[in-house]
């Protein structure tokens, strides 16, 4: 009798909480007391008899015209439902179920009979049903994140274990991600046996790199100053003058035109590139033409020191089309690293703005044959002020550049097809006005360049010594051997290796020896079995070092540090994490969030904000997208600059541990000026992205209003309502709709009636028809409140002469006022959800699987110790990975 009259008063006090939030804000606000539910119902005794009593009549006066065996709207029959949770079929129904109905989205608002205690009854029966059903999934232990490393994983990886910072998994196709799971998902990363040979290869290939051979590489120089440039320009002039002398000679009038026209040339724009002699103001246009490789610098086989600053310059203006191109002919090697250096400064009378410079490499063979990429991974800004020049620096391994010219050695220079290879420097700071030509951007002065390769800092390279170390053993082969083996296989498993594994691949390379005369290949091919053993390419397969009596679901130490280094640097486990494991004290907390806070300070954190948002988010389609040049301002500036923000959002907001609720709305922008120029906001330059005040007019601040994400979900030409409905569903809500019905009609165009319509107009059209209402309904009031928004994101009051109508009404009742009470109502009435949402997606992401019904009583605490934490971004990290959830499989 105690324990029912404490029961009775525990749900007294919840139904007053709740009767007393509904009364202002409605039916929503059940969501915002399902955890309050959920924590007494988990108390209480479960009555199987409770649904036919008391739920099934309600949902029967409240469902069943609808969805039922007369009626069969959305392919959901709920009197059919089987009632028993824990053991049943239909439990993914019910969960929907479970959402609408304390959502206040079902049944509609306007043909609902179901009181507001009726909802609460079943939200509370629910409640009860589905916390027992996650017990017992839980208990099941079918839980699994056994898979193998994404591609982006495995080459984050190898570059950590061989410490370069190069690409190794270029010949791996792109992971195949379902719409609703993350690359890492554990489902779909499977092995074939057509892919470990590819493995194998990989890695020979990645050893084969980073290792050396024989003697230190003789380097090739090329020193350039401008003044060679500009003078060789003056005798290709001096040559044409004295060819029209002699040509006109008879035609003094003749003559004298043409010699003016071609003492022109060196009359140039001031407001294009140009070669400048400042003495005597002469400046001549920076031409390029790759045919007989006229314009290829000669090499030199020794080092020529700097000369003095002079009085010529490359001017370069900003812009891809005013770059500054130096050929170097055919003598750059295939390995090691080309070392580019300029001295350069800011133009005259620029105040204090700083231009960027990057670097390109390219070539053309002929006039189809042709390539050119951006080697540099980071804009350049130029601070040098002018008069005074700074040396700035690039260093490039050859072996990144994606293409070469495949001339180089079959031909001559001067021949057809060109061997010859270029490098390219490009202003690349926004114009004032937006375009590549703006004539008021700053200039950037170089009047020297010097490029040498291969060069090493050191020989052989600390790639090479990391896996031949030196070594007392170093003239005993097998001892040598088995040392470098058990140091190898040491980082590349995560644990320490047993006497078995190592003899095992001692065995191997005495095998392999007896074939081979090399000893360092024969030691490479070894260690390209170590990176294709599944110990490398699979996570958590379940270490052998559990202890006795640990439950079985547990992570061991060195399962726990290789999770915890995949979420945050998508790599392996550091040297740090590997000891704190060996020492079993990443179980603590506190240490826990110490390498928390040592991971996220570190520069492989931005593999995290990189690939987390670029997948939470789906951004995917942005790749696809390629600049117009055209009207609408859409360069190439811009959509890189998209691509950006949502991660330069995030990185900020983990940084500072901002609420993250800012991702519906702050007072902030993390832009750069092109951005900044886009959305009309003054007063910001340079490439470098940093926090703004939000305009107060036209709405910005968060992710709903970034150029990039609306491009995103735009048709190409104009909003798309749909698209980005179902894109707030279902990647900031989690709630994604139900799918499309077969056969859903299309809206004619042709029809005359139609083409007249406004867009909202047309979508309230489609949506009368039957077969599209039982989507549509859900989809449509939030993607109308994103139509002030055209389709790269800039606000409109108008389309087409006509006022934007950008109100909707959801399927709770509740109205949205535009991108305003869109935000408003995410905050106020769907806070809960989107916290909660977060948490889900972030959690999917850092186990490497789809959340299954076992993880739910999880999320939920996770998701309550955010929310009693302030919702802060990196509050919720902390929160999840010292989290039950993070640490059991």
């Amino acid at each position: 009798m105690v324990l029912v009259a404490l029961c009775l008063v525990a749900q007294s006090s919840v139904d007053a909480q709740i009767q007393s939030n509904e009364k202002t804000s409605g039916a929503n606000a059940v969501v915002a007391t399902e955890r309050v539910l959920d924590s007494i119902s988990a108390s209480r005794n479960r009555d199987p008899q409770r649904y036919e009593k008391s739920i099934k009549p309600l949902l029967k006066k409240a469902c069943f015209d609808c969805h039922s065996e007369d009626n069969v709207e959305g392919n959901f029959r709920a009197d059919q439902l089987d009632p028993d949770l824990v053991g049943g079929k239909d439990i993914a129904w019910w969960l929907e179920v479970f959402s609408v109905v304390s959502k206040g989205e079902m049944p509609p608002p306007e043909s609902s009979e179901l009181a507001d205690d009726d909802r609460i009854r079943i939200v509370d029966w629910l409640s009860i049903e589905i916390q027992a059903a996650e017990r017992l999934s839980k208990a099941s232990g079918n839980r699994s994140s056994f898979r193998r490393l994404t591609r982006y994983e495995y080459n984050y990886a190898l570059q950590d274990m061989l410490g370069v910072p190069w690409t190794f998994a270029g010949d791996l196709p792109a992971e195949a991600s379902e719409d609703d799971a993350f690359e890492n998902n554990a489902d779909s990363l499977h092995m074939s046996v057509k892919q470990v040979e590819t493995y194998h290869q990989l890695a020979l290939k990645a050893l084969r790199r980073i290792t050396v051979r024989g003697d230190r590489p003789v380097v090739v120089h090329w020193a350039i100053p401008m003044k060679a440039a500009f003078e060789r320009e003056k005798v290709r002039l001096d040559r044409d003058v004295e060819a029209a002398r002699k040509k006109f000679a008879e035609m003094p009038d003749k003559q004298v035109a043409e010699i003016e026209r071609l003492k022109q040339r060196f009359q140039a724009s001031a407001d294009r590139s140009h070669y400048l002699e400042l003495s005597t103001g002469l400046r001549v246009e920076t031409d390029w033409d790759y045919r007989k490789a006229g314009y290829a610098f000669r090499h030199r086989d020794t080092f020529k020191s700097i000369p003095k600053p002079g009085s010529h310059f490359a001017v370069v203006q900003p812009g891809q089309r005013q770059a500054l191109t130096v050929e170097l002919g055919d003598r750059l090697p295939d390995e090691g690293t080309m070392r580019v250096r300029v001295r350069a400064s800011r133009a005259e009378n620029v105040g204090k703005r700083a231009p960027s410079l990057q670097l390109h490499f390219g070539f053309q063979a002929t006039d189809q044959g042709r390539s050119i990429e951006r080697v540099s991974r980071h804009d350049v800004p130029i601070l040098a002020p002018y008069g005074q020049p700074e040396i700035y620096q690039w260093d490039i391994p050859l072996s990144e550049i994606e293409h070469r010219n495949t001339y180089r050695g079959e031909f001559e220079l001067g021949d057809q097809p060109s061997p010859s290879e270029y490098i390219r420097f490009t202003n690349s700071t926004i114009g004032n006005d937006g375009s590549d030509t703006a004539t008021e951007s700053p200039a950037i002065l170089i009047d020297y360049v010097e490029v040498a390769a291969p060069i090493y800092d050191d020989w052989p390279p600390r790639s090479h010594r990391n896996v031949f170390m030196e070594s007392e053993n170093s003239h005993d082969e097998i001892a040598y051997a088995r040392e470098i083996v058990a140091a190898f296989m040491s980082r590349a498993w995560r644990r320490s290796p047993t006497t078995r594994d190592i003899d095992r691949k001692l065995r191997l390379f005495q095998h392999l020896r007896r074939n081979n005369t090399n000893f360092q290949e024969t030691i490479v091919e070894v260690l390209a079995t170590i990176l294709t053993s599944p110990k490398f390419l699979y996570v958590l397969p379940g270490d052998q070092d559990e202890q006795q009596g640990k439950q079985k679901d547990q992570l061991s130490q060195n399962e726990l540090a290789t999770r915890l280094s995949l979420f945050l640097w998508s790599s392996l486990p550091d040297d740090t994490l590997l000891k704190l494991a060996s020492e079993g004290r990443l179980g603590d907390h506190g240490i826990l969030r110490q390498q928390v806070d040592r991971m996220l300070a570190d520069p492989r954190a931005t593999r995290f904000t990189e690939h987390f948002v670029m997948q939470w988010l789906k951004m995917q389609p942005l790749e696809f997208l390629s600049p117009t040049q055209g009207d609408d301002g859409f360069d190439e500036a811009l959509l890189e600059s998209m691509k950006r923000e949502p991660i330069a959002l995030f990185a900020d907001m983990l940084r500072r541990d901002s609420s993250v609720l800012d991702f519906i709305d702050c007072d902030y922008l993390v832009v750069n000026e092109r951005l900044a120029q886009h959305y009309g906001i003054s007063g910001v330059q340079g490439n470098h992205f940093r926090r703004v005040p939000s305009p107060s007019e036209p709405d910005r601040g968060g992710l709903l209003t970034q150029a990039g994400l609306l491009t995103m979900t735009s048709d190409g030409k104009d909003s798309h309502p749909v698209k980005r409905g179902v894109w707030l569903l279902t990647n900031l809500l989690n709630d994604p709709p139900p799918p499309p019905p077969p056969a859903v009609p299309e809206i004619d165009l042709t029809d005359p009636a139609i083409a007249k319509m406004t867009l909202k107009e047309r979508i309230e059209d489609h949506r009368n028809h039957a077969a599209c209402m039982s989507c549509h309904q859900k989809i449509d009031p939030w993607g109308i409140a994103f139509e002030n928004y055209d389709a790269m994101g800039c606000w409109r009051d108008q389309i087409d002469g006509k006022v934007v109508d950008a109100t909707s009404v959801l399927p709770n009742g509740a109205r949205l006022d535009g991108m305003k009470g869109l935000k408003e109502h995410l905050i106020q009435q769907r806070h809960e959800q989107f916290v909660k949402a977060t948490v889900e997606k972030m959690a999917t992401y850092a186990l490497g699987r789809r959340l299954e019904f076992a993880d739910r009583a999880g999320i939920r605490d996770i998701t309550g110790r955010v929310r009693d934490s302030g919702d802060g971004i990196k509050t919720l990290v902390m929160c999840l990975v010292t989290s039950e959830l993070f640490q059991t499989r």
